[in-house]
C-alpha cells in the first residue's frame, strides 16, 4: 500500500447533489430551500439566532445567576496549604511564589480546613475565626 494509491472505500463518498436541475434530478423547483421567505432568497442574510423578527429564545429566557467581577482577584487558602510555603513568614507574595494562590490574586483568606503543624506568622492575609485559633494553637501569630 502506498499513500498515492489510497482512496475511500466504495460507497463512502456520495456524489455532489446538483440542485436546480429539474424535477427528475430530485432537487428541482425550490432546490431544497422550502417556499418563499428570506431563507429561500439568494443572498438572504439573517443573524445566528434570528427568528424572523420574533423575540429570540435567548432574549425570552430570564437572566439567571450572577458573575462576580472580583472573584478572580480573591482566593481561599486552607490551613494545610500553609505548610507548602517556604519560611516562617506567610504573606501574599509568599503564597503566590509557592503556587498556593493564582498569580492575579489581590486578597487571600485562610480558612479552617485541614491542620497546621508548624508555627507561621501571617502578614497582610485575612484569617477566619477558626483558622486564627488553630494558627495560634500551633504557636503562630497573625499581624494585621
Amino acid at each position: 500500500m502506498r499513500l498515492n494509491t489510497l482512496k475511500p472505500s466504495p460507497g463512502a463518498r456520495r456524489p455532489r447533489l446538483r440542485v436546480g436541475r429539474g424535477a427528475s434530478a430530485g432537487q428541482g423547483k425550490t432546490c431544497g430551500r422550502g417556499t418563499k421567505g428570506q431563507r429561500a432568497r439568494k443572498g438572504g442574510y439573517h443573524k445566528v439566532g434570528f427568528e424572523g423578527g420574533q423575540m429570540p429564545i435567548q432574549r425570552r429566557m430570564p437572566k439567571v445567576g450572577f458573575r462576580s467581577a472580583i472573584k478572580h482577584s480573591r482566593a481561599e487558602v486552607r490551613l494545610s496549604e500553609l505548610g507548602k510555603v517556604e519560611g516562617a513568614v506567610v504573606d501574599l507574595a509568599a503564597l503566590i511564589k509557592a503556587q498556593v494562590v493564582p498569580v492575579g490574586t489581590e486578597q487571600a483568606k485562610v480558612v479552617l480546613s485541614g491542620e497546621i503543624k508548624k508555627a507561621v506568622t501571617l502578614k497582610g492575609v485575612k484569617v477566619t475565626k477558626g483558622a486564627r485559633a488553630a494558627i495560634e494553637a500551633a504557636g503562630g501569630k497573625i499581624e494585621e
